[in-house]
């Protein structure tokens, strides 16, 4: 009974300053939000940061495409590494070294992945969308690989050698078999690698610039984002008009962030309800 309440007191305690967090900035964002619905989420702008008026469109979109982007590079390489790590190298020398590598990836500054982007990539090609989508897919691609490989850990060995009893390649096993009973924990990683990176300021600053119309075209132009308006407008100095957007902004993001994680846990109960069956 002791150690339950011990544990119960942690939790409360560790969630007293994220309900706190929440609370501020739904109280500072909503008032935003409601007062210019819905011009808000659809005008352009202001080219002027101190100046009232015009909306998020083009950080939203911004968010999206390049979130996407990048989950659409990092989410696959990661589970195929996983598989890699788990199903065939297991204790190799390459198995080790790239677990080793995505250890070492895992704890490197959103920061530092962004100057390597524009050392290898923004350089040359200049700022753009596809810059920002590469360096958000190199954070989110080793918690990919580390999730995935602990969530394929937790799958049973019977089900392995029953498959592999039955005749099944091993590779057919893996698809077959062995990601369907992983799926859950592997969708909750890839949509907190997900919900990681659309957050990310840092990297974006160095491979996207600026831009105050929305731009669709991930390879050539600048872009933005939710999190460098938000950065754009907190730092523009004490005028309310950005300030107000950068609330406004802060919410919106967390929207877009919950329901990334909504829809991740919604397509993982889906995957265990067919595994149960």
């Amino acid at each position: 009974m002791a150690a339950l309440m011990w544990m119960l007191g942690s939790v409360i305690v560790a969630f007293i300053p994220l309900l706190f967090l929440i609370g501020y900035v739904v109280n500072k964002g909503y008032a935003v939000i409601v007062r210019n619905f819905p011009h808000f989420w659809n005008d352009a702008l202001p080219t002027v940061t101190t100046e009232a008026g015009g909306g998020m469109r083009p950080a939203i979109m911004g968010t999206l495409l390049m979130t996407g982007t990048a989950a659409a590079m990092a989410i696959p390489l990661g589970i195929m590494a996983a598989i890699y790590l788990n199903e065939y190298g297991k204790n190799q020398r390459l198995a080790r070294a790239l677990r080793f590598f995505a250890l070492v990836m895992s704890g490197v500054p959103s920061i530092v992945m962004g100057l390597f982007i524009f050392t290898i990539y923004t350089v040359n090609s200049g700022f753009s969308g596809f810059g920002g989508a590469m360096a958000l897919g190199c954070l989110m691609l080793p918690l990919v690989i580390r999730t995935s490989e602990e969530m394929l850990k937790l799958v049973p060995n019977e089900l392995r050698q029953a498959s592999l009893a039955l005749g099944c390649p091993q590779w057919r096993t893996v698809l077959t078999v062995i990601l369907p009973a992983a799926a859950p924990g592997v969708i909750s990683g890839a949509m907190l690698a997900v919900a990681r990176a659309a957050g990310e300021t840092a990297p974006l600053l160095f491979t996207i610039g600026l831009v105050y119309r929305t731009n669709f075209d991930l390879f050539n132009g600048p872009n933005t984002a939710l999190p460098s308006q938000i950065y754009a407008n907190a730092t523009a100095g004490p005028f309310p008009a950005p300030q107000e957007r950068a609330w406004g902004a802060a919410l919106t993001l967390i929207l877009i962030v919950m329901l990334f994680s909504i829809a991740g846990r919604i397509v993982a109960a889906r995957f265990s309800k067919i595994r149960q069956s």
